[in-house]
């Protein structure tokens, strides 16, 4: 069965909290994409702040055009796909368009099986727990820590860092959350080598589970240095775009986790050959962000991990569809009964 069409909208969602002035509302590509028998699959880019309009430019040009005729197959479409759009850069905007593709190809392999994601790719597990997440750097300590009360019964915890205050803000948390709840930090790559080392330093008296983004994503001799200079685990990955980045940051021991984003790695066909790369060095994969994708596959990768859920920061929770294909909270994450991956987006309405 060979593709024949490809449809794009543009949603634009309010955050209910947003990630800073800068970032009021995120913004998703929705994409059908029609086969040759009348089928249709579901698939979307996102980007929180830069890249929408691109996107989906990019998805109704040239992806239109290169997509048409080819047969429904994800992983050769995919590779057709990026060879052909390197041109105009291996990651970043091209594997963004590209995942809305990939996931509405794995929507349709899925429907066609009569089964849902997690059971098509092969589940392992029923439940994946969720950790609590927020976008917080600008929030004052008490709206923090206010934050901090809406996560309990959550089994982890984690909040930005890269503040002159850090100690302060993390010490408050671990005592608000008590001894028994993991405590993540993530500092948005806001830090050099010198500056994380002494970061670490007088942050990890509170029990990091891991830092998260503590150098820029492609300093991998640095990120590999840190690992060698701090016993807290860390965490990279969802600013990275290719399977050969996360090759090389595992070859170099930069990392304990790997965290692609699956729009940015370029979709679901990415995602899976990260996971099953970082399974050879013996590194979880947990999958950043949009849960009701990344919630499906983590049922699926190879090794045990967790999924990210920041407050109000959901498909679901932005209005953006009509039901959720899982269930998400304190006690974990499982899907619902549904065919394909189960999202649907809503019409546009008041999302444009």
């Amino acid at each position: 069965m060979t593709v024949t069409g490809l449809r794009t909208e543009l949603h634009r969602a309010e955050l209910p909290r947003p990630w800073g002035p800068d970032v009021p509302a995120n913004h998703v590509v929705a994409c059908e994409l029609t086969l040759a028998d009348g089928s249709v699959g579901t698939g979307f880019s996102w980007t929180p702040k830069i890249g929408a309009t691109a996107a989906r430019a990019l998805l109704d040009g040239e992806i239109a055009d290169l997509v048409a005729g080819l047969p429904a197959h994800p992983e050769l479409v995919w590779d057709h796909l990026w060879s052909s759009l390197r041109e105009a850069g291996g990651g970043g905007l091209t594997t963004i368009a590209l995942a809305a593709v990939d996931i509405a190809l794995w929507d349709l392999r899925a429907l066609r099986a009569g089964l849902g994601l997690a059971d098509l790719l092969g589940r392992r597990r029923d439940t994946v727990p969720v950790y609590g997440s927020g976008v917080n750097r600008h929030y004052t300590l008490p709206e923090l820590l206010r934050q901090a009360a809406r996560w309990t019964g959550y089994p982890a915890v984690k909040i930005k860092v890269g503040r002159d205050d850090d100690v302060e803000r993390v010490a408050a948390v671990r005592q608000a959350i008590g001894p028994g709840t993991l405590l993540m930090v993530d500092a948005n790559q806001r830090w050099n080598l010198p500056q994380a080392r002494r970061a670490i330093a007088a942050l990890e008296p509170y029990g990091l589970h891991w830092v998260e983004e503590p150098l820029p994503a492609d300093d991998i001799d640095g990120l590999a240095r840190l690992r060698g200079l701090v016993d807290v685990p860390i965490a990279v990955g969802e600013s990275n775009y290719t399977v050969y980045e996360f090759r090389d940051l595992l070859a170099a021991g930069a990392c304990d986790i790997v965290q692609p984003n699956v729009v940015r790695v370029g979709g679901i066909t990415p995602l899976l050959r990260i996971a099953e790369l970082a399974r050879a060095y013996s590194v979880p994969t947990y999958p950043h962000l949009l849960p009701e994708l990344s919630g499906q596959l983590a049922l699926a990768l190879p090794l045990p991990c967790m999924v990210e859920d920041v407050e109000d920061a959901s498909f679901t929770a932005l209005g953006l569809l009509a039901a959720s294909p899982v269930e998400l909270g304190p006690g974990g994450l499982k899907a619902r009964d549904h065919l394909g991956h189960g999202i649907r987006f809503q019409p546009i309405g008041g999302h444009r």
